[in-house]
């Protein structure tokens, strides 16, 4: 009985077990002769793939774990629901709270340093400073705005430093554990994952309504929940399959992946509908209870997929095989093994011989070329130090001396940045048109709208070999409908008019926020995701100053305006449609640049997408290690 408990216990924790199939095979003296010969019996293949579903099933809990870290701590997306209390309370302008929300951006300057941590500390050591972090500066906030402190206005500013710092943090860590976990389909557990960051609104709307409680409630969840959540998370962590054994899975297990991915995405665009339109009636306590409950049992339901599946492919190999069924199958493989080689070695002669996309390989002499255009800056700037393949890593250095790496920050910058602007100032865009009870609803909308946005992202991994786009044309594709939804704000004031623009911003910055991950991912090499992602995105705490900026100047100006409008403190507040009305033209023509930026990106690098991607060095290690 004691043997057989610590058995199970160095089975869960994790660590190596001297049963496998290439362990050496020691007696245990309270073992009977019969049991012995019993065990000798069983093949050794049976063993294998339970060894193998073990770690298949391993690398999705600790999907479902990301899931629910990115759930909870997207609190970012909140700031506008107790913007205006935290205005009020400080007696601050539109100017200093702009600062406020810069600051919290600011954070994501620092995400750098979250890179370099996880080289030096364990992951889970990571993820549980930055939940300590967030703590802190979230808990003080709250402390605050609820007047049980009073505190300067730089100690704030550097409380939303740290507090935006300290999500930066939660989705490297996330990013790192998607790829190390999925080293084939990491797109499509990236694009999964950070898909439900959007959502947190959303829910922390859900928990406040169905605590009854104000605006404040929303940084005491911001503090308390993500710390929560993070602890729950450690267990399936810490537990994880090395990545060297993930690689040596089964041929079909890609294919396996990808259905199972599918299914996960169904179940992910029920809750995001289930959050959009039963939210709207969680106005009382006892109804917005009940719809949390439910919240949580679709947020629960996605882990019984992976068990189900896995459950299957074990009964179908075990149960259901013989040896004809095991001659037939072995042949199979074989077959699609010769069809899938024979396809790469066409697609290598074809791109060889210029059938496909000219693809340069960034060393070309651009001096030379017809009527001498390729001697003008333009043309060298168009043609050269083009990409050479997918996945081919970049340091830091090497990825600011990019072409392409310029024209996509520009694209982020101006695009994606925006909308994030655009959500930090939902709660004054709502008062200044008289609609300041409806913010609530309108962060739900945004919530909602931006984590469709991230599932969509998904769409070019589940129709590969359907529809050949290159991830940067979708990227452009969709930068389309963020100019014409800020024209339409800027023409049309009406509720219907804030609504429709609110969500086409959000799916579109939601689909870019996402997309992002997976391009950095192939354009710059995995192995360097977690450095190169965070310098792209230091873009935000520099749009987000300028853009906000521009805004705050222009509600101030026009608040000053309405002499009794403004308040002895200094706070100035400005009501009707021209308080933003010329702040949403100046955001449509910026994102027409992001526009015109991420369609020259998507011609810079259509021609590699049509060639094999370049895989990691671990991934061809562990393959010849295979083949051997």
């Amino acid at each position: 009985m004691m043997a057989t408990l610590i058995s199970w216990l160095v089975s869960f924790l994790g660590f190596p077990s001297f049963d496998g199939p290439n362990s050496p095979s020691i007696p245990d003296r309270s073992e009977t002769a019969t049991a012995r010969e019993g065990r000798k019996r069983i093949p050794a293949g049976a063993m294998e793939d339970g060894a193998m579903m073990g770690r298949q099933t391993r690398k999705w809990m600790v999907l479902m774990a990301t899931v629910w870290i990115q759930a909870f701590t997207g609190t970012n997306f909140d700031f506008s629901a107790y913007s205006s209390d935290l205005k009020a309370a400080m007696g601050i302008s539109q100017v200093q709270l702009n600062y406020l929300a810069t600051a919290s951006d600011l954070g994501k300057a620092l995400g750098w340093s979250s890179g370099l941590a996880l080289l030096y500390l364990p992951l889970p050591f990571v993820l549980l400073l930055a939940a300590a972090v967030g703590f802190g500066a979230y808990g003080a906030q709250w402390l605050l705005i609820t007047n049980r402190i009073s505190l300067p206005y730089f100690p704030v500013f550097l409380l939303c430093l740290l507090a935006g710092c300290s999500i930066c943090w939660f989705n490297t860590v996330c990013f790192v554990l998607c790829v190390r976990n999925f080293p084939v389909n990491r797109s499509l557990a990236l694009s999964l994952t950070t898909s439900f960051n959007g959502v947190s609104a959303s829910l922390y709307t859900l928990v406040v309504n169905a605590v009854g409680g104000s605006c404040s409630v929303y940084l005491l969840l911001n503090a308390t929940l993500p710390l929560l959540v993070s602890t729950i998370a450690l267990l399936p962590i810490v537990r994880q399959p090395p990545t060297h054994l993930l690689l040596l899975a089964p041929a079909d297990s890609a294919r396996h992946d990808s259905y199972i991915f599918l299914l996960l995405n169904i179940l992910a665009f029920i809750t995001g509908f289930y959050l959009l339109f039963l939210n709207s009636i969680s106005s009382v306590s006892s109804t917005a209870r009940l719809l949390l409950v439910g919240a949580v049992l679709l947020l629960l339901l996605p882990l019984c997929v992976p068990g189900v599946i896995c459950a299957r492919d074990w009964a179908r190999r075990t149960i259901f095989s013989s040896s004809l069924f095991s001659f037939i199958g072995v042949e199979d493989l074989e077959l699609q093994k010769q069809l899938v080689q024979r396809s790469e070695d066409d697609i290598d002669v074809s791109v060889n011989n210029g059938d496909a996309f000219n693809v340069n390989d960034g060393n070309d002499d651009c001096s030379h070329g017809e009527d001498g255009r390729r001697s003008c800056w333009w043309w060298w700037c168009w043609c050269c130090d083009r990409l050479a393949a997918l996945g081919d890593e970049h340091t830091a250095t090497r990825l600011v001396s990019r072409i392409d790496f310029w024209l996509y920050y520009v694209s982020y910058f101006c695009a994606a940045t925006v909308g994030l602007v655009y959500s930090n100032n939902l709660g004054q865009i709502a008062q200044s048109m008289g609609r300041q009870s409806q913010t609530t609803m309108l962060v739900t909308v945004y919530s909602s709208c931006s984590f469709f946005g991230r599932l969509v992202s998904a769409a070019p991994d589940f129709l590969r070999g359907k529809i050949n786009f290159a991830r940067t044309g979708w990227l452009a594709a969709a930068v389309v409908p963020m100019p014409l939804a800020f024209f339409l704000l800027a023409e049309v004031g009406d509720t219907h008019a804030l609504l429709a623009g609110t969500a086409l911003i959000a799916l579109s910055s939601g689909f870019i926020f996402a997309a992002a991950v997976c391009i950095t991912s192939e354009l710059f090499g995995p192995n360097s995701l977690g450095v190169n992602h965070n310098i792209l995105i230091t873009n935000i705490p520099l749009g987000s100053l300028l853009y906000g900026l521009l805004a705050a100047l222009i509600y101030d100006a026009n608040g000053k305006s309405m002499v009794p409008l403004v308040l002895g403190d200094g706070m100035v507040l400005c009501m009707g449609r021209k308080c933003y009305s010329k702040t949403f033209l100046w955001w449509a023509c910026i994102t027409l640049v992001g526009l015109a930026s991420s369609f020259a990106l998507y011609l810079r690098t259509r021609a590699i997408y049509v060639q094999p991607a370049r895989r990691p060095a671990a991934e061809e290690g562990a393959q010849s290690e295979a083949q051997d």
